[in-house]
């Protein structure tokens, strides 16, 4: 299919029923369903490139109890995914959002493949002790297979998104219910009236002044976000009244290539199907698939600050992602162990020693050494070998507009904004002080359809 082409500005209309911000994996699950339920919508994104953040997501999609997991022989249970995620948030978790997602993403999974967007392999991401990262069979990093595939669905339905449409304010009735925004769009000034206002528009891991607010401490780091992740939605929703929440809960990603003024993320699969993490003397220092906070603080903790993910063939051919990553150069190569501990200056019988302790511990699936019990598919065994210098940066935003269940936004007395919708990033409270890798996937399209479906009742005056 061509490249989906965004609606000329002139097209936009002065009445629709629901206008989305934002036109990342959320506003666009939110559009499609809002649109499949009646409703007129239109997708404003300020940016030139639609996509947002989700463009940027590697790994998966969790879900928990699907035929997928079925398919591959995982026997799963709903609960123990809202218990581990529940604890690897530090149990910080709205439990009512949480309990929403965790029995919504195996029918998020279905409607996906409902419309021919299909997730049929999977993986495993850190602090999860199951197979429940959905991914296409083809293995390619889901946010970019995800944005084109629903834009091409957007494109069949015919909803149209606007790109380079920055919406400037939220417009208020004499009640107080939202109902319409001002927007600039590529420099025309136009008032839309709606009956609803989704914020869809992302968090704030790209804005500096967000940043120096609420974790001064996280001012030097560099970010994994696009550029348009700058806390927009928060700003809008503040102008209405809106409750920020759980603001200084800001993760920090473990594996992150930053060597170059492109910040490049490696994501979790890498170690899901295998790969290790070793410091400058090339020796293992934690369980590398334990939280990414935890993961993080132990490299942040280690003299340089930094350190490699080392991995085999076998693990490259289980991660189409590598593949990228050599391309722009991130990856050096060795023959041998001895070899590519040469080619990152570290002791080559350390890392030998290593490798060949790992390697026994994935035989037998008993790591001694720091109880990983997950990510033990294969040992690091096949020819080549290969390193990813890598290091902790901004990934995520867990705090952000304080919301019920139904992505309905409330105000500093705990009251519903009426008219204002808001979910994904943008919305606070899911995954508590640590969001689970894969879980944010799964959290645009639980929540955006939500958006959508609530939106709708909302416009039905239900």
């Amino acid at each position: 299919m061509a490249k989906f082409q965004p609606t000329s500005v002139g097209k936009l209309e002065n009445d629709y029923d629901v206008v989305i911000i934002g036109s990342g994996g959320t506003g666009l699950s939110a559009a499609i369903q809002a649109n499949e339920l009646g409703m007129k919508v239109a997708v404003l994104e300020k940016e030139e490139e639609l996509g947002g953040n989700t463009n940027r997501a590697s790994s998966g999609m969790n879900a928990a109890e699907t035929n997928v997991q079925l398919h591959h022989g995982v026997i799963d249970n709903v609960a123990d995914f809202y218990h581990e995620t529940y604890k690897d948030g530090g149990r910080l978790n709205d439990k009512d959002m949480l309990g929403y997602f965790v029995y919504h993403t195996a029918p998020a999974i279905d409607w996906l493949a409902d419309h021919d967007i299909k997730l049929d392999d999977i993986t495993i991401t850190g602090g999860m002790s199951k197979k429940r990262t959905h991914r296409p069979a083809s293995m390619a990093p889901i946010g970019g297979f995800l944005v084109k595939s629903l834009l091409e669905v957007v494109a069949k339905e015919n909803i149209p998104v606007f790109n380079k449409t920055k919406v400037t304010q939220l417009r208020q009735a004499n009640d107080g219910r939202v109902n319409g925004v001002e927007v600039n769009a590529d420099g025309l000034t136009k008032t839309i009236n709606a009956k609803a206002v989704i914020l869809a528009t992302g968090g704030f891991g790209a804005s500096k002044e967000y940043i120096k607010r609420f974790r001064p401490d996280l001012e030097s780091y560099k970010t994994t976000n696009q550029p348009g992740a700058t806390g927009d939605g928060l700003k809008l929703a503040e102008s209405v009244g809106a409750e920020l929440m759980q603001m200084n809960l800001v993760q920090v990603h473990p594996t992150v290539q930053q060597d170059n003024p492109h910040v490049y993320l490696i994501g979790e699969a890498v170690r899901g199907e295998g790969a290790i993490l070793v410091n400058g003397e090339g020796k293992r220092f934690v369980n590398e698939l334990n939280t990414r906070k935890i993961v993080s603080n132990a490299i942040t903790a280690l003299p340089e600050h930094s350190a490699y993910l080392i991995f085999d063939q076998g693990i490259r051919d289980h991660v189409k992602a590598i593949e990228f990553y050599d391309k722009v150069g991130l990856v050096v190569h060795g023959d041998t162990i001895e070899d590519l501990a040469k080619n990152i200056n570290v002791d080559p019988s350390n890392l030998a020693q290593t490798v060949k302790t790992w390697n026994d511990a994935a035989e037998n699936h008993n790591d001694a050494e720091f109880n990983r019990t997950t990510g033990m598919d294969r040992g690091i065994t096949k020819p080549g070998f290969f390193a990813i210098h890598i290091a902790p940066a901004i990934h995520y935003t867990m705090g952000g507009i304080h919301v019920t269940p139904k992505t309905q936004v409330l105000d500093g007395n705990g009251d519903i904004i009426k008219g204002l919708f808001a979910a994904g990033e943008v919305a606070g409270g899911l995954h508590g002080n640590n969001r689970v890798g894969g879980n944010s996937i799964a959290e645009t399209i639980v929540f955006g359809r939500q958006a959508g479906q609530q939106v709708t009742l909302y416009a039905r005056g239900l």
